[in-house]
């Protein structure tokens, strides 16, 4: 089978499309026969090996792992033998390893169904950034009907699922993107948009209950002044430094100021489960949220499409289409 694959960490130059062994589904996985599959930040952190840190789970040198690829849709082919939800020929989507080929393994536990009016693609683009802006809202910042929040990055691959998500929770919604995206943010269902470009949005005056930092572009210090006094702050996305010292800074400070302030400062990483995949698939399927999908790339040019991730302007989704 057709697979990109890695052997070194760098930039996207390293990657190659390549032929391979088609792999064996594990006893608790599924073989899928990729349709479509989605880039993330977590793809060229894997990808580069940076912050330095992530090596210790992915090797020091050299990557274990050949391939990357989480976000994953497409059909099953063989199942293992302790397999009992899903058998050959059904329709899944969720977190796989290895998206980014012609067949992916995935756990039977990271599955679910794939409704027969959500496309490939758009099934494809939810999983793991669908599933942050979810536990973000809902987890993390306990949001509730009524409440006001602010997605600061509205546009992004979050963000543009944690403005549907929070309309679905009956929130009053405002988005932060530049002024190319006003348009896009306003029709996902946002009460008001902020073009940071032309305001920022720490100094406006607006209270909220819930800040959503999918970018980290200010300091916590900032951000705060937005909330009200029990206010929430969610980080989900911002920059790094090779070495992550600047997360391990922006932990410590929280970790300092909690015993001494009334807001709470959360952060988090998505836990890639079927249950609240099940929760975004029947988010998809009453029309409450509909993946917005910038661009499709081929898999030989899954490169292309990282860069492009990399470059931090998509709106939405970037996704890789798989054909047989």
């Amino acid at each position: 089978m057709q697979a990109i694959v890695y052997r070194h960490y760098g930039s996207p130059g390293v990657l190659r499309c390549e032929e391979i062994e088609k792999p064996k589904p594990r006893d608790n996985e599924v073989l899928i026969k990729v349709r479509a599959a989605s880039v993330n930040p977590l793809d060229w952190h894997f990808m580069r090996g940076t912050p330095y840190g992530l090596r210790l789970m992915t090797g020091l040198r050299t990557p274990r792992s050949l391939q990357l690829g989480v976000d994953v849709a497409g059909q099953v082919a063989e199942v293992g033998r302790n397999v009992t939800q899903f058998k050959p020929g059904d329709d899944v989507f969720g977190a796989g390893r290895g998206a980014f080929a012609e067949y992916a393994r995935a756990p039977e536990s990271k599955l679910v169904p794939r409704p027969s009016s959500v496309t490939f693609e758009h099934a494809a683009s939810v999983v793991i950034a669908g599933l942050s802006a979810l536990q973000a809202l809902r987890d993390k910042g306990r949001l509730q009907p009524g409440q006001k929040v602010l997605i600061n990055g509205a546009s992004g691959g979050v963000g543009t699922f944690a403005v549907q998500i929070a309309k679905s929770f009956g929130a009053e919604v405002t988005g932060v993107c530049s002024t190319r995206n006003l348009d896009l943010v306003r029709s996902l269902g946002a009460d008001y948009v902020i073009d940071y470009t032309q305001q920022d949005f720490t100094t406006m005056g607006q209270r909220y209950d819930l800040l959503v930092d999918c970018v980290g572009n200010h300091p916590l210090s900032a951000s705060r002044r937005v909330l009200v006094p029990r206010g929430t702050f969610v980080g989900i996305g911002g920059s790094t430094d090779a070495w992550g010292f600047v997360p391990l800074a922006g932990m410590l400070t929280t970790l300092a100021l909690a015993p001494f302030i009334s807001q709470k400062i959360r952060g988090f990483l998505a836990k890639l489960n079927q249950s609240d995949l099940a929760v975004i698939s029947e988010l998809m399927q009453s029309g409450k949220v509909t993946p917005i999908i910038d661009r499709r790339y081929k898999l030989t040019d899954v490169p292309d499409a990282i860069r492009y991730l990399e470059e931090g302007h998509a709106r939405g989704k970037v996704v890789i289409t798989v054909d047989h």
